[in-house]
C-alpha cells in the first residue's frame, strides 16, 4: 500500500470539497447584523420621542406608538436569542 499516493487523494478529495463548505458571503450574517441595526435604530427613535415628549415637543400618542414599536422589536429580539441557544443546545447534544 502505497501510504504516499493515498494521502495525496486524500488533500486532493479535502481540496476540492473545501470550497463547497466555504461560508457564502451575504448569507445568515448580514441578514443577522440588518436586523441587530433595524433594532437599535427602532430604540433609538423611541428614546427621541420620549425626550421630545417629555420636553412637549411631541403628542402623547406618538410616545405611545414608540413604546409599543419598542416593545415589539425587545419581545422579537428575545425571541431571536432564545431561538439561537435553543439550537445551539441541539448542536452540543449531537454526538460526535
Amino acid at each position: 500500500m502505497d501510504l504516499k499516493a493515498t494521502l495525496s487523494q486524500v488533500v486532493n478529495h479535502y481540496a476540492s470539497a473545501r470550497p463547497a463548505t466555504a461560508p457564502q458571503p451575504g448569507t445568515t450574517g448580514g441578514v443577522l447584523g440588518d436586523l441587530a441595526k433595524d433594532f437599535a435604530a427602532t430604540l433609538s427613535r423611541s428614546e427621541q420621542t420620549a425626550m421630545a415628549t417629555m420636553t412637549g415637543g411631541s403628542d402623547p400618542h406618538a410616545l405611545v406608538q414608540a413604546l409599543t414599536q419598542t416593545e415589539l422589536a425587545v419581545e422579537t429580539a428575545v425571541t431571536v436569542r432564545n431561538k439561537v441557544v435553543e439550537a445551539y443546545q441541539e448542536i452540543l447534544r449531537m454526538p460526535v
